[in-house]
């Protein structure tokens, strides 16, 4: 029992007796009791002598403890001992015991005995017994536990049932100053922040309650006097007396701050080796260069940064070919000085409905605008927060979450980004898409001009914490500045982070060089197309043209297959298609010269298959190391893989539209496709001789009728062979879809392409179609002369006859003079029967045939000749003339244009004089 005083309104009321609960030091030291009566026997036992010697009281009194407990060769000098207690005297010291029926002594008990008398004044003795084995191990555990309590490097606390710290060591105090008995009495409110202590001491309250350690509960703090953050891990476990009574909370704390800084630089490396990783991934998908700007804004908010924005050179933007530190001062290290012109090209925020700035400046004495620009919007990127929140909080480990009042991190795109904090001291927004320039003094510029990364803080009032300004550098070139914010209560940028956006603004800045790189080879590429393919829509004479180029190197827009449309005179077409071996820009070079080579071949007024034997000739040659002119030998030594691009395909077609008829020459190109109205569309027969570059081989010609509106369709093999289709399948497919009601032109072009399965990519494709409309009867006079000189004047008659009938009596006179000039000819130097013919179609053509096989040569006549100036005069009041061979003799021929078209202007009188 334990007397403790009541205190009520700070007056003692009286005294209460309280019963105290089992768990004493008694409990742990194994205390025992009995007594000895006068005669020295054993008169009572206590229970806890029962549960020490392991007999019950009834075994135990009236025995002598001294025959009973001691061993034989101690009980002579036990029962001495006894008498002399018996007579008076105390007695304390260390008894070896047995227990009973055991001969060998059981354990050492230290004894107190204490003579006491009956109330008739007889002697009796109280034994208070102790187990020397428990008290032995209780000062063992005792001196352990004080040098462990003691010496540890650990701190060590003990909190009462009330929650309050009843003991505390060294280590302890080290931290929290003081010595140990200072810290009696305190909790944790004493020594963490609120917050922290309120989770502390929950976890010791459940603890307390129900006996479940708590392991690594990591707390977050200050020492006194320091301000710096330290991270502690506290394990906690419910201390028991012995009797298994909850006295208090053990607390053991481990000071974690270097491993919690360790584990947030490695958290913050993976997070940056995430971040890399993925800027690998989606940086640079597309080779468009405001596509790449966004991507890396993408990748930046919110895994790195609140909020970002991108701005590039206007020249690059512009495909300028300025050399790089070129523009401005001699500083400069990129496309242009620090205050060139740049246009902002994606912005992202990662705060909701948040006012914030990045990076505007005016010009230098620019007026600030009255009006803020409107969020309508090019595709910027932004997000915005409510006003008022704030921004999403980022940890030390690179961690996102929203800070006490934020707003969750959503994403949304907006045209503007008015910063609160401008990295460069501008107030004004900035709108996505416009241009604008550094004050030169200002970080960015200074990032521009020098290539370095600046830290530029937030301003005061703002929501921005901090700003890296990166310059954005590929191959030693900056291209444009990045800008990476972060907002208030995220970890500021450490060298790391630094590292990480120069990485970031690096990677975006190679894939904006190279698709820079890229659109000035496409944009090269497509000139050099577009350069060796007709320009615009074709026009022929008695031909509606429609046709369609798709490169199967969609990376570079060039190749070798080529088409083209060539007038010859009298109003005849060569249409020509061809497919060079091989794709890409060698392909598409072997093709420019194939082409020119056809070109002038035609302009010789040969037939088809001449015209391939000599492209054969020059295909032969082409890439020979002494030029193009070379026999078949060189071609033979050149060796097979420059002879093999120089391999062709070609199909060349002469068509006259005075009688429809198509002339056909094949060198190993699939065969045209004739669709006749409401016929199905068919193959043409036309040999189709071996590719040009083989040689040895004969080309032969095919004549075939063309009937009004019949469609005619050339191509190449890539239209309709694929890896997934075989070449039949595909010539079906392509005269199923020429066969059906009639359609413009151009809709038909647009149904074959996507009718079929191209399988676009792998091959070239080229589409050229004609619809046939032959010159009408009325526009075309044809006579035969005699050959005689009365048909010089025959032929004045009928030209000025049909002029008249065709309504163009301004070219009476010019035609009756040159046609006087081309007859006389003919039955000077020519042979046979002359025939005179006339065509109006897009301009007038006069032609006149005979046998003779001399072609006229034009000499400058000398001042004493009275004659060989015809032919100057017919190429001085032309359009154009000429001569070509026929398969009877020649026909020489001029044009003249019309006169509601653009006519040749009359010849002066210099130019007259010129032929004197």
């Amino acid at each position: 029992m334990s007397e403790i005083p009541e205190t009520v309104s700070g007056a003692t009321r009286g005294v209460v007796w309280q019963s105290s609960p089992p768990g004493s030091i008694y409990d742990y030291i194994r205390v025992a009791s009995f007594s000895i009566g006068p005669d020295g026997l054993v008169d009572q036992w206590s229970r806890r002598a029962v549960e020490l010697f392991g007999v019950s009281a009834e075994e135990a009194r009236g025995k002598d403890p001294v025959e009973v407990f001691m061993p034989a060769n101690l009980r002579e000098r036990g029962h001495r001992r006894v008498r002399e207690i018996l007579d008076g005297k105390e007695w304390t010291g260390l008894v070896p015991f047995r227990q009973p029926g055991e001969e060998q002594p059981h354990g050492i008990a230290e004894m107190y005995v204490m003579p006491s008398e009956t109330e008739n004044g007889e002697r009796t003795a109280l034994c208070i017994v102790v187990d020397v084995r428990a008290l032995r191990r209780i000062e063992t555990d005792l001196a352990a536990s004080q040098a462990i309590f003691g010496q540890s490097p650990f701190g060590f606390l003990l909190f009462g049932t009330d929650l309050t710290v009843k003991r505390t060591n060294r280590r302890f105090a080290t931290v929290f100053g003081g010595t140990t008995d200072d810290h009696r009495g305190r909790t944790a409110y004493d020594y963490l922040p609120h917050a922290e202590a309120e989770r502390l001491t929950a976890a010791l309250r459940t603890v307390l309650e129900t006996g479940e350690a708590v392991t690594d509960l990591e707390i977050v703090g200050a020492a006194p006097g320091n301000r710096d953050r330290r991270h502690w891990s506290i394990n906690l476990y419910r201390v028991h007396s012995g009797s298994g009574r909850p006295v208090g909370v053990a607390g053991l704390g481990i000071d974690v701050t270097r491993r919690y800084n360790a584990a947030r630089e490695a958290a913050s490396a993976r997070r940056n080796l995430a971040l890399l990783n993925e800027a690998g991934a989606r940086i640079g998908t597309t080779l468009d260069l405001q596509a790449t700007a966004r991507e890396l804004l993408d990748v930046a908010v919110p895994g790195f940064c609140d909020f970002a924005a991108v701005d590039l050179y206007q020249g690059l933007l512009t495909g300028d070919e300025a050399p790089p530190g070129r523009w401005g001062s001699s500083t400069d290290v990129g496309y242009g000085a620090g205050s060139a012109e740049v246009r902002r090209v994606a912005v992202a925020s990662a705060v909701p409905d948040t006012p914030v700035r990045l990076g505007r400046q005016r010009h230098p004495g620019a007026p600030a605008p009255d009006v803020p620009p409107s969020r309508d919007g090019q595709a910027a990127e932004t997000t915005t927060a409510a006003p008022g929140q704030a921004a999403k909080g980022r940890d030390s480990a690179g961690r996102e979450g929203a800070g006490q009042g934020a707003a969750a991190p959503d994403r949304t795109d907006n045209a503007v980004a008015p910063f609160a904090g401008d990295a460069c001291g501008d107030p004004e927004p900035i709108k996505v898409g416009s241009v604008h320039r550094f004050p030169f003094n200002s970080p960015c510029a200074g990032a521009l001009r020098t290539g370095r990364v600046h830290t530029v803080p937030g301003p005061d009032g703002s929501i921005v914490q901090s700003t890296l300004v990166v310059p954005m550098v590929a191959h030693d070139t900056v291209v444009g500045l990045a800008q990476f914010s972060r907002a208030m209560g995220s970890e500021p940028f450490g060298k790391r982070d630094r590292a990480l956006a120069v990485e970031l603004a690096a990677r975006a800045a190679v894939c904006i060089d190279n698709a820079r790189l890229y659109r000035r080879e496409h944009e090269r590429a497509l000139i050099l197309q577009r350069s060796l393919l007709p320009p615009g829509d074709p026009e022929a004479a008695g031909l509606d043209i429609a046709c369609r180029y798709l490169p199967g190197t969609v990376g570079s827009e060039v190749g070798g297959d080529w088409f083209d449309v060539i007038e010859l005179p009298g109003h005849r077409t060569a249409l020509v298609i061809g497919d060079v071996m091989g794709r890409g820009l060698r392909a598409a070079v072997a093709m420019g010269e194939l082409r020119t080579a056809v070109r002038t071949l035609a302009q010789l007024d040969l037939e088809p298959a001449e015209v391939l034997s000599h492209l054969d000739e020059t295909a032969r040659g082409l890439g020979a190391p002494a030029g193009a002119q070379q026999s078949a030998r060189a071609h033979k030594a050149r060796g097979p893989e420059l002879a093999e691009v120089y391999l062709a395909t070609c199909v060349y077609a002469v068509y006259d539209p005075v009688t429809r008829r198509c002339t056909f020459a094949n060198a190993g190109h699939l065969p045209p496709v004739l669709v006749e109205p409401g016929a199905p569309a068919r193959l043409l027969d036309v040999p189709p001789g071996m590719p040009l570059g083989v040689g040895g081989e004969p080309f032969e010609e095919v004549t075939v009728e063309l009937p009004e509106g019949a469609l005619l369709a050339l191509y190449t093999d890539g239209l309709v062979e694929s890896r997934d289709h075989p070449l039949d399948e595909g010539l079906n497919a392509f005269r199923n879809a020429l066969t059906g009601p009639d359609r413009p032109l151009e809709d038909v072009c647009d149904h074959v392409l996507t009718t079929l399965d191209t399988g676009h990519g792998e091959d070239d494709i080229a589409l050229l179609m004609a619809r046939i409309q032959g010159l009408p009867s009325e526009a075309v006079g044809d006579w035969r002369l005699p050959r005689e000189p009365r048909s010089v004047g025959r032929a004045r008659e009928l030209a000025r006859a049909q002029l008249t009938a065709w309504e163009l009596e301004p070219l009476v006179d010019t035609v009756e003079l040159l046609v006087s000039e081309l007859v006389t000819n003919a039955l000077r130097y020519g042979e046979g029967e002359i025939r005179l013919r006339l065509l109006r179609e897009r301009t007038l053509v006069c032609e006149v045939w005979d046998a003779g096989l001399v072609q006229p040569r034009r000499r400058r006549a000398k001042d004493t000749d009275e004659g060989g100036r015809g032919l100057q005069l017919v190429g001085l009041l032309s359009a154009a003339w000429g001569s070509r061979r026929t398969p009877r003799g020649k026909t020489v021929w001029f044009e003249l244009a019309l006169p509601d078209g653009e006519g040749s202007a009359e010849p002066t009188v210099d130019q007259l004089l010129s032929m004197f």
